[in-house]
């Protein structure tokens, strides 16, 4: 396993979950959003019975998100040869399944959101298909228009 491509893809994991982020904050200010609170925010919310200050709730749910986030982008790009766009949205795929059937249902949202409204299932699915092009196709960007004169393939950004 490539370290580096490890690193390259947690990194452009996080990248890819601010833009999904950057999605979701403009559906709750706008009241676009059927979800009743940011999802992250719910999660940890949920682990802490809510004894957190609002403030350190929110950058605790930042913090776990980007990880999250950045993780599977490293555990994609460690057993994948190439990260294509194709990729990665078979990944925002698998990731919002992964939220439907085990997050929503813990924070007592029903199956798919089921018991709030099923606008839920609809709003994370176009969140995960954001982070997972915008995922795969930094990945594949990168990998696909390196040449030797040029950085690494999967080296981020400095």
């Amino acid at each position: 396993m490539d370290a580096r491509r490890v690193r390259s893809g947690f990194g452009w994991g996080v990248v890819a979950t601010i833009a999904m982020s950057a999605v979701m904050i403009v559906g709750m200010l706008t009241g676009m959003s059927p979800m009743p609170k940011p999802i992250p925010a719910a999660i940890v919310g949920n682990l802490t019975g809510g004894a957190l200050p609002q403030p350190a709730t929110m950058a605790l749910a930042i913090i776990l998100h980007l990880g999250y986030g950045g993780f599977w982008g490293g555990a994609l790009a460690a057993v994948t040869r190439r990260v294509t766009i194709w990729h990665g949205i078979a990944l925002g795929v698998a990731l919002w399944l992964i939220m439907q059937v085990v997050v929503l249902p813990f924070l007592g949202w029903g199956l798919f959101g089921s018991s709030q409204t099923p606008k839920i299932a609809v709003a994370t699915l176009v969140l995960h298909l954001v982070y997972g092009a915008t995922y795969g196709w930094l990945m594949d960007r990168r990998t696909a228009g390196a040449t030797e004169s040029s950085t690494a393939p999967d080296e981020t950004p400095a």
